[in-house]
């Protein structure tokens, strides 16, 4: 038997459980990864609640996760590119947190053996979320750029991605947090009344870009009040003022290639994953607690 964490109605974390079942075997083009690492994500709390069912609804009981790393200890019919034994990290939709997770070949990257399982296992959501927006937002070298939330889950890699490509970073964060983003090569400015006047402060002449990683209303109407472009901003989060006001949504591209790119940046040292804390599968529900409660640096991890 394998474990895995499910829930059978929406609700807070306490609804989250660890039950066994049946171990997943690969189809064709597939492999089983025993997950030694699974990130955990806003998104996951967002659809555990049920404030994405329009659009994501849940098929009881449901599994969550979407971001893994491990071991592969199976595969499928017609696969010659992964044998079991291989270290990857990669993604799935809604079920890795689980000691196995099925996926397609195309969804995962082998794993350096200098990245721990930790930081492998946040790069395939939370990097590559922060990597697409940035490709959305036209980020380039001699750009500033402005990233809410950016101690953060997502947030952390933006800043770090950004400053690769030659940026100049302001990231706003609660006062505990801007030693942290000063290291990361931040500009950290504190979020709360009178954001838009600390920000012009540090950038008088505006922000080329900015990418809003929180659901705050404040950071929507300082991001637009100082883009030179309303164009190039963008929120990652659903924000109905946004939609009216003409803010882009954006999204994640997941591939491969984007996968492998942030993997050879990690091992450049031009990027680290921040790992706040690590909990055990069966603490999937104080994990979802902690993030909830905000003020994560980083993110959060489980170890099943």
């Amino acid at each position: 038997m394998s474990k895995a964490v499910i829930f059978s109605e929406y609700g807070s974390a306490d609804v989250l459980r660890l039950v066994e079942v049946e171990p997943p075997r690969p189809g064709p083009r597939q492999v089983r990864v025993q997950v030694k690492s699974a990130g955990v994500q806003p998104f996951d709390c967002l659809f555990r609640r049920g404030e994405t069912r329009a659009w994501v609804p849940a098929r009881f009981p449901q599994r969550l996760g979407n971001e893994f790393a491990g071991v592969v200890d199976e595969v499928g019919e017609g696969v010659k590119s992964l044998l079991p034994g291989d270290e990857v990290l990669g993604w799935a939709m809604l079920s890795a947190y689980a000691e196995h997770v099925v996926v397609n070949t195309e969804q995962v990257v082998r794993k350096p053996s200098g990245l721990s399982w930790a930081e492998a296992s946040v790069l395939s959501a939370s990097g590559q979320t922060a990597s697409t927006a940035l490709d959305e937002l036209k980020v380039r070298e001699g750009d500033t750029v402005l990233i809410h939330a950016a101690a953060g889950g997502v947030g952390t890699f933006a800043v770090q991605l950004a400053r690769a490509r030659g940026a100049h970073v302001i990231g706003t964060a609660s006062p505990r947090n801007h030693d942290f983003l000063h290291a990361l090569g931040a500009t950290p400015v504190a979020y709360g009344e009178g954001l838009t006047e600390r920000v012009r402060a540090v950038a008088p002449r505006g922000v080329d870009a900015a990418l809003i990683a929180t659901g705050t209303l404040e950071a929507l109407h300082t991001s637009l009040a100082l883009a030179v472009d309303p164009v190039r901003v963008g929120t990652l989060t659903y924000q109905p003022a946004a939609e009216g006001l003409g803010v882009r949504r954006l999204s994640t591209q997941r591939g491969t290639e984007r996968l492998g790119a942030l993997v050879r940046l990690h091992q450049e040292g031009g990027l680290r994953a921040v790992i706040q804390q690590r909990y055990p599968l069966a603490e999937a529900s104080e994990a979802h607690r902690v993030l909830e409660a905000g003020h994560v640096r980083g993110k959060l991890v489980l170890i099943p």
